[in-house]
């Protein structure tokens, strides 16, 4: 029951191929994606293929991260969020969807993974006793 991708949102496309490749040397099947349009086109075609999104906040043109992270939980409401951000962490508490984690750039990779494993394990059942 484990399968599913994680859904990756970076402008920045050397950032972006970064954390793909730590997650998927971490295991995690990866789908990259560099716009805020572009991740809502590829989660609504198969919202059921993505257990996590990972996103920036800062996303050029168009929706923002939070708008994002808002859009995909209307649809998915259990979906684990993690948010990177270079200078908005700030906004985290008053912007961010409930049961996130934030983390700020820069960062170390496995911030990205073990963030991304404790969310996903808290949705196990039976894994909050």
């Amino acid at each position: 029951m484990d399968g599913g991708s994680i859904l990756v949102v970076e402008d920045e496309p050397l950032i972006l191929m970064d954390i793909e490749a730590a997650l998927e040397e971490a295991g995690f099947a990866v789908t990259g994606m560099t716009s805020s349009e572009s991740a809502l086109t590829a989660f609504g075609a198969e919202p059921d293929t993505f257990k996590a999104l990972v996103t920036d906040i800062r996303l050029g043109p168009g929706k923002s991260g939070w708008e994002l992270a808002r859009e995909i939980r209307a649809k998915k409401p259990a979906l684990p969020i993690v948010y990177i951000s270079g200078d908005s962490a700030e906004h985290w508490p008053s912007e961010g969807v409930p049961n996130s984690l934030m983390i700020s750039k820069p960062f170390f990779m496995p911030q990205i993974t073990t963030a991304l494993a404790s969310l996903l394990n808290d949705q196990q059942p039976g894994g909050n006793a």
